[in-house]
């Protein structure tokens, strides 16, 4: 997020801005992302933003410019979604609300699914949408090409420099401190991740933000019988899944987390029994699974609100203070637009290429929780 905002101020014209990054690029939840892009969301602002974000992904030499690393590069695979047998009216108000605002989705038979995955168990779907030109790409490789061109722009990228505070006066922002550092500044935005509530506490800001945990895993696949698939996600087994390289099959869950109190100690290997169960559930859907090889795994934390919609804001009441927190797992999909829609409301006062109201800050306070027609995290 940092790094699309930086890029996205600076193509606008505000080349002096400056990115404190506590650590290294990627160093926290960016690297551990499993850089799904895909379009299925059961609410209609992610779905632009993930709509309007997968053309920037697909045209990214383009958009962003400049010597962009290769690392950057979109892989389409196409993405296959499974309805479970409760969700299937909800499932196809999905895809209706996905064809209305312009995203190629359509509910495919199990005939079609067949043809597009031939070793996958389709017996038990109750319904199947598929969306031909989504895939992933790497979050490194893209924080890294925006934080390169935001750089040849003339802004600058500063690591191991995590902001300590930002200093307000008269309700204004004045300044951003760090450990060895004072840098003044009219806007601040804060993009912390897993620290965000943590930071914004020291400011008197308390939001329902929460650090969980989510696991990973690589599963090396018996080329001779699938050398490839598509991407997917699967509502009735609460797993997602797409190819890795040549031969490898990334596999998450839906409803497997962990709260962490602190972001700077947790677990960063997926258990044992995370391992077996999500394993487990991967071969219903694709049986030949069950002859892979575990390769490797991780866990990384996702920025979580108890409506899975992320904070997108300025601060009430302190002029030049922006939040951006709180994606719920689905990030890096997103993250094209978030920088566009972050530069419009710094720039101009307010988003305009979508319609941000239902990230405001202030829903929790009023109670007007956006509601998710699933429960399953990834496709909310």
């Amino acid at each position: 997020m940092g790094c699309s905002i930086l890029f996205n101020l600076a193509a606008r014209g505000l080349t002096n801005s400056i990115l404190l990054e506590r650590e290294s690029l990627g160093s926290g939840s960016t690297g551990r992302s499993s850089g799904a892009v895909r379009m299925h969301y059961s609410n209609e602002v992610h779905a632009r933003m993930a709509w309007q974000s997968l053309e920037i992904f697909r045209n990214f030499d383009q958009v962003v410019g400049g010597s962009v690393e290769d690392q950057a590069a979109f892989v389409e695979t196409g993405y296959l979604i499974f309805s479970g047998d409760d969700d299937v009216d909800a499932f196809h108000a999905n895809v209706a609300m996905h064809q209305r605002v312009g995203i190629r989705s359509s509910i495919i038979s199990r005939e079609d699914a067949a043809e597009i995955a031939p070793a996958f168990n389709l017996e038990d779907c109750a319904a199947i949408a598929y969306e031909p030109m989504s895939g992933h790409a790497d979050p490194s490789g893209v924080a890294a090409a925006y934080a390169s061109r935001a750089r040849e722009l003339g802004a600058q990228v500063r690591l191991q420099s995590p902001a300590t505070t930002v200093e307000i006066s008269s309700g204004k922002v004045t300044a951003v401190i760090t450990a060895g550092d004072r840098i003044e500044t009219p806007m601040a935005v804060v993009a912390t991740g897993p620290w965000s509530r943590r930071f914004l506490l020291e400011h008197g800001i308390d939001l329902p933000l929460e650090a969980t945990r989510h696991e990973v895993i690589h599963l090396k696949r018996p080329v001779d019988k699938l050398p490839y698939h598509p991407g997917g996600a699967d509502i009735a087994n609460l797993i997602y899944f797409r190819p890795e390289g040549a031969d490898l099959t990334l596999v998450g869950n839906g409803n497997i987390e962990q709260v962490v109190d602190d972001p700077e100690i947790y677990a960063a290997r997926p258990s044992q029994s995370f391992i077996q169960e999500v394993w487990s559930r991967l071969v219903r859907r694709i049986p030949v699974m069950e002859e892979a090889e575990f390769s490797t795994g991780y866990a990384g934390l996702y920025t979580s609100t108890p409506d899975s919609h992320p904070i997108i804001d300025r601060v009430e009441g302190i002029d030049g203070l922006y939040i951006c927190t709180g994606f719920s797992g689905h990030g890096f999909k997103l993250s094209p637009m978030v920088g566009v829609l972050m530069a419009e409301l710094m720039l101009d006062g307010r988003a305009t290429t979508i319609d941000i109201f239902p990230l405001r800050m202030s829903r929790f306070r009023e109670g007007d929780l956006n509601s998710p027609s699933y429960g399953f995290k990834v496709l909310v």
